[in-house]
C-alpha cells in the first residue's frame, strides 16, 4: 500500500487523481495527524511539495525518510520531499534567486528505474538543494538546477526537484515508481 504524505502543496490533488485514474491503490494522510507507529502498513511513500516551512512537518517527514531507508521501503519525495531527504542525510538548501515556475527539459545523466533519456516537467519553487550529501546520487539536471533528480545510494528512494504531477513525463514517472 501507498502512503500519500500531503504537506500542503497545491499539486497534491493533481498527483491523488492521476493514482485514481492509474487504479494506484493509496491513502492520503496530513503529517499532523499521521500516527508514525503504523508505518509498517506501507512498502511505499510519496511526500508531497508544501507551501510553508513547519518544523513539526518537517521532523516527521525525516522520520518517514528514516523509516524508509532502515526498512529499504519505496520513497518518492516531490520539491519539497527532494528537499528534506537532502537535509535529512546532512545536504543543504538554499533560496533561488527567483521563483522557478514553468515547463522545463530535464536531462538524464544516469541509467535508473524511473526515467531515461530526456523529459519535459513542470516546477514550481524558491528553494532548492544546495549541497547533496554523498549518499544521494544526482540522475538528473536541468539548466536552472543540477539536482532534478537524486537516488538514495542502491535503495528505490528517490526525490525529485520539479513537480511529476503535473506533467505527461512526470505522471510517467510516478508510475514508474509506483511499479518498481
Amino acid at each position: 500500500m501507498l502512503l500519500v504524505v500531503d504537506n500542503g502543496s497545491i499539486y497534491t490533488k493533481k498527483l491523488t487523481d492521476f493514482l485514481i485514474q492509474k487504479n494506484i491503490s493509496f491513502e492520503k494522510q496530513s503529517p499532523q495527524i499521521l500516527n508514525l507507529n503504523f508505518l509498517s502498513n506501507y512498502d511505499s511513500f510519496i511526500l508531497s511539495g508544501r507551501r510553508k516551512n513547519e518544523k513539526k512537518i518537517n521532523e516527521i517527514n525525516s522520520k518517514i525518510i528514516t523509516y524508509c531507508i532502515k526498512n529499504n521501503s519505496k520513497l518518492l519525495g516531490i520539491c519539497y520531499g527532494a528537499e528534506i531527504l537532502a537535509l535529512t542525510l546532512g545536504g543543504t538548501i538554499r533560496k533561488t534567486h527567483s521563483l522557478k515556475k514553468g515547463n522545463e527539459s530535464i536531462q538524464i545523466m544516469i541509467e535508473n528505474p524511473i526515467c531515461k533519456n530526456s523529459i519535459s516537467v513542470f516546477e514550481s519553487h524558491s528553494y532548492e538543494i544546495s549541497k547533496l550529501p554523498t549518499i544521494l546520487i544526482p540522475l538528473a539536471k536541468s539548466k536552472n538546477c543540477k539536482y532534478e533528480i537524486i537516488q538514495y545510494e542502491k535503495k528505490p528512494i528517490f526525490g525529485t526537484q520539479f513537480h511529476p504531477e503535473m506533467s505527461q513525463d512526470g505522471n510517467n514517472l510516478i508510475e514508474k515508481f509506483c511499479l518498481l
